[in-house]
């Protein structure tokens, strides 16, 4: 009886950590929805674009008024984003990768930063998808 006690109580930490974990992500997430609904209404949100210089200029392209630091030296130039420590800061690359690294470089240093969710191949996505 008490091997079953014991194991019942390590399969319950473990779905709680993994729980806790699964949710404590999400919240430093952003969907392209909600991504362009900041842009639309929230004047204090910064997006900070971490992909390579060849990468803007790429198929998938750029968004207007973005702050570019590849993700590569963000660590190096954080400084840079000090006068945006009280702003939200949607961090995007191409799929939501990098973006995620630098989201949590961001939030290590005591900013508020959200990963945009699959990135700007989402965007174009959504955008294709909503083309009226």
């Amino acid at each position: 009886m008490l091997k079953s006690n014991k194991f019942s109580l390590i399969i319950y930490l473990f779905f709680f950590t993994f729980a806790s974990s699964c949710a404590q992500q999400k919240v430093h997430e952003i969907t392209i929805e909600e991504l362009i609904s900041q842009i639309e209404n929230n004047p204090n949100l910064v997006v900070l674009d971490v992909r390579t210089d060849s990468e803007l200029e790429g198929s998938l392209g750029k968004l207007d008024d973005v702050i570019h630091i590849e993700i590569s030296e963000l660590q190096e130039r954080i400084v840079e984003l000090t006068e945006f420590k009280e702003k939200l800061i949607a961090v995007i690359c191409r799929s939501g990768v990098r973006s995620s690294r630098g989201t949590k470089i961001l939030n290590e240093n005591g900013f508020t930063a959200k990963n945009v969710i699959g990135g700007m191949i989402a965007y174009r996505e959504y955008q294709k998808q909503n083309i009226k």
